[in-house]
This record gives structure tokens, sequence and C-alpha cells, in this order.
């Protein structure tokens, strides 16, 4: 399988999340994936998309709600697991592309939860962390939150924070920004 390094996969997932641990039988489970690619020779976001996944193994709490705005009714409409990650192998060729988030949790969830269902990882192995990226290039001793990123780079936050289809823009606004190839 060749690379394709025309676009780099900016990726945001939301899961279901409690105040504190989970319940008891309930786990942490991909309930959204924000997707925006980054088109390597404009530099520019391409169009975002929010994939909804319907989670079959825990509920979203109302702490999840607020924190991510999704009820457990948008949820209940979305696709499998499985079928999402058919969506980004088929539509966005993810096996093929390099590909980045905000930090290493996304990455480290989809392996679990990949594990936990007996699939294939959906991702190339080159992965990029966004939050390591913007700490070294700024010479900071620490890594910042993604909103805290913006601010730095002087870029606004666009959307709802913690909706993985905005997060997922904003992170492609500052990797444009960090690899320097923001277009005109």
């Amino acid at each position: 399988m060749s690379r394709k390094l025309d676009q780099i996969l900016v990726v945001d997932i939301e899961a279901t999340c409690w105040e504190g641990n989970p319940p008891p039988n309930q786990e942490h489970e991909i309930i959204e994936i924000g997707i925006c690619p980054l088109e390597i020779a404009s530099g520019q976001p391409l169009k975002k998309e929010s994939i909804l996944v319907k989670p079959c193994r825990s509920q979203v709490s109302g702490f999840c709600t607020q924190l991510t705005t999704l009820t457990q009714e948008q949820v209940d409409g979305g696709i499998s697991f499985v079928e999402a990650c058919s969506v980004l192998k088929k539509k966005y060729l993810s096996r093929q592309r390099v590909w980045a988030s905000y930090g290493e949790y996304d990455k480290n969830q989809f392996r679990r939860q990949c594990e936990a269902f007996g699939l294939k990882y959906p991702f190339s192995t080159i992965h990029i962390n966004v939050k390591t990226l913007l700490a070294i290039t700024q010479r900071s001793p620490k890594e910042v939150g993604m909103a805290q990123a913006l601010e730095i780079l002087g870029l606004p936050l666009e959307g709802t924070h913690h909706r993985g289809v905005d997060d997922a823009g904003n992170i492609a606004k500052i990797l444009a920004k960090l690899l320097r190839i923001e277009g005109d």
C-alpha cells in the first residue's frame, strides 16, 4: 500500500464520559469522530465531517452532554464503530495517509476500542501529536490545551469546544500554522 502525502487527516474524537469513574458495566466509548483533512498543497483545511457513533457498551451521561452537547438520542442515530472505521478507510484512505490529533488520547482510545472489538486499527502508523509539536515549536517546557494553543497562535476558536467536528477544524488550523503551510 503506497503512502499518500496529499493530506494530513486531522482527527478529534469525543467519547462517553462521566464526572469521576465510569458507572459499573460502562466504559469510555467513541461517540463522535470529527475529521478535517488538511490539504498539503494549499495548506487549507478541507471540508470537516462529524461521524456520530452509536455506543454499545455505555450511555451518554448528563455530564457528557454538558461537555460535548451530544445527547444519547443523537448518538443513537449514529453508525456502529465498525462502520465508522470503514468510512475512515474507504472515504479518507486513513490507512495510507498521515494523521494528526491533539495529544495521544485519540490514538490510544482508537487502539483500545479496536482491540475490544477485534478490529484492525483504521489509521496508518504515522501520527502527528499536534500538542507536543506546538510545545516544541514554541520552546515551551509544557504542553497546553487546544483552546490555549489557538490563543498563543492568534487564531480564533471556531464552533463548539469539545465537539469533535469543530475541534478537528481548529486543530487543522493549528497544524497548518505550525507547518507554516497556511494558504493566502
